[in-house]
C-alpha cells in the first residue's frame, strides 16, 4: 500500500492479524523493505509486521537530499499515524537502527522496545558517507555495488541468490535516494540521546560486521541501561538475509519476553 505521510508518498507493506501487536521494521541503505522479507514471514504470526521502504528507497518518494535522521524518523511516525498506529515495536537495520535510536529518543511515548541490528549511534568518517553520496549522484549506483556488497556480507555468501538480490536492490536504489541518506549518516551523532533512552532493548551485530563492529554494539549496549547483545555466528552487516533464522530467534524471544 501507499500512504500519504506528512507530504511524502511511503510505500508500505504489512503482514500478519490487523489486532495483533505492532511491530515495525526498518531497513538498511540502498535496500528496501525486502531485506527483511525472511524475518517479517516467520514474525508475522504473532505480530502485525509493518515495513516501510524509506525516504529515497524502494517504491517510495525520493525527494532532493540531503536528508536528515531525524526527518526520516519523523517520516516513520507519520507512516504510523497515516495507518492509526499508537506505540510499537520497533526495530532497525543500519541506518534502520540508527532511525529508531531517534524515533524512540523524540517519541518515547510510540516506542515500546526497539531491536537495533548491526547499527551505532555513530558512524564515522563522515568523509566516506559524502564520498559514497558524491560518486552516486556523479555515476550512479553501479560503482558502488561491489565495495559495498563485500562490507554487507561474508565472501563465502557473495555468490549466493540472496546475495544476488542485496545486488539487485543496491542497483535499484535511486541515486538520489541513496546520497540523501548517506548525507544524514555522515551528519548524526546520537551518542547523547541514545544514553536516554529508557525501554527494553536488544542489541544484535553480525560477528564479522565491519561496517558497525560488535565494538560499535557493545558501546551501544552499554548506552542503554538493561540493554542485552547478542553476537550472531557467522554474519556480517546484512544477517536478516545472510543469518535470517538466527535474527528471528533472538528476536522473537526478545519481544516475548518484554510481552511477559
Amino acid at each position: 500500500m501507499f500512504v500519504n505521510a506528512g507530504g511524502l508518498t511511503v510505500h508500505v507493506q504489512t503482514d500478519g492479524a490487523p489486532d495483533a501487536p505492532p511491530l515495525v521494521l526498518l531497513h538498511s541503505l540502498g535496500t528496501s523493505l525486502h531485506v527483511w522479507d525472511a524475518p517479517a514471514r516467520a514474525l508475522a504470526g504473532t505480530y502485525r509486521v509493518i515495513r516501510p521502504d524509506l525516504r529515497g528507497h524502494g517504491l517510495t518518494g525520493v525527494p532532493d537530499g540531503p536528508y536528515s535522521i531525524a526527518q526520516m524518523a519523523a517520516d516513520v511516525l507519520a507512516v504510523l499515524d497515516a495507518l492509526g498506529v499508537g506505540s510499537v515495536l520497533l526495530a532497525g537495520l543500519s541506518i534502520g537502527g540508527v532511525i529508531a535510536q531517534q524515533l524512540a529518543a523524540m517519541a518515547p511515548d510510540r516506542v515500546q522496545a526497539v531491536v537495533l541490528v548491526d547499527t551505532a549511534m555513530v558512524l564515522p568518517p563522515a568523509a566516506l558517507w559524502r564520498e559514497r553520496a558524491a560518486l552516486a549522484r556523479a555515476q550512479g549506483m553501479e560503482p558502488l555495488v561491489a565495495p559495498v556488497l563485500a562490507r554487507w556480507v561474508t565472501q563465502d555468501f557473495l555468490a549466493t541468490p540472496e546475495a544476488e538480490g542485496l545486488r539487485a536492490m543496491l542497483r535499484r536504489t535511486a541515486p538520489e535516494g541513496y546520497a540523501g541518506a548517506a548525507e544524514a549518516l555522515a551528519e548524526v551523532d546520537l551518542t547523547q540521546s541514545t544514553a536516554t533512552l529508557r525501554l527494553p532493548a536488544l542489541v544484535l551485530v553480525g560477528e564479522h560486521d565491519v561496517a558497525t563492529s560488535p565494538e560499535a554494539a557493545r558501546a551501544l549496549q552499554a548506552a542503554i541501561p538493561g540493554a542485552q547483545l547478542v553476537i550472531l555466528p557467522g554474519a556480517a552487516h546484512i544477517p536478516t538475509v545472510q543469518t535470517p533464522d538466527a535474527v528471528v530467534a533472538a528476536m522473537a524471544g526478545f519481544l516475548a519476553r518484554v510481552a511477559a
